[in-house]
């Protein structure tokens, strides 16, 4: 019975254009890039950073950015058209904590906006958190026993 079933769900479901969607992925997470290669371009040359500093104003713009295309609602119609290619940079972080907080925003600045904020970048946060922490440790371990002379 369940086979009938999900032979009948791949016969009448419609074929996904998987081609299609990575290409329009690969476009718009490259657009997002580029455009964060630019802003570290631009504060190499207009401020006193380096390659390496110049990389945390940079996120801070790219996401700010983010917040601000989804505020004007144009982050969701940028996330329809290239999918992951939207989501998977720095700017899909700022959409996904703007985005609880204006769904929350009736509830109040506190426990609507405050309280489901970090919802769904939450768990990113603490991910990255861990992850960092492990590497460092891993990092330590090795330079302390002589395998690795950073």
């Amino acid at each position: 019975m369940e086979e009938g079933y999900q032979d009948l769900v791949m016969e009448v479901a419609p074929k996904r254009p998987v081609v299609a969607n990575c290409i329009r992925a690969f476009l718009v997470g490259g657009a997002i890039c580029f455009i964060g290669q630019l802003l570290t371009y631009f504060y190499m040359y207009f401020f006193t950073f380096t390659e390496r500093t110049a990389s945390n104003p940079t996120v801070a713009t790219l996401v700010l950015i983010a917040m601000f295309l989804t505020g004007f609602g144009l982050y969701k119609k940028l996330g329809q058209i290239g999918g992951a290619g939207s989501a998977v940079p720095v700017t899909g972080f700022g959409n996904a904590v703007i985005s609880a907080a204006i769904e929350h925003r009736t509830e109040g600045y506190v426990l609507g906006v405050g309280g489901n904020m970090f919802k769904l970048a939450g768990s990113v946060i603490v991910f990255g958190v861990f992850s960092a922490f492990v590497i460092a440790l891993i990092k330590t371990t090795l330079v302390t026993i002589g395998w690795l002379s950073w």
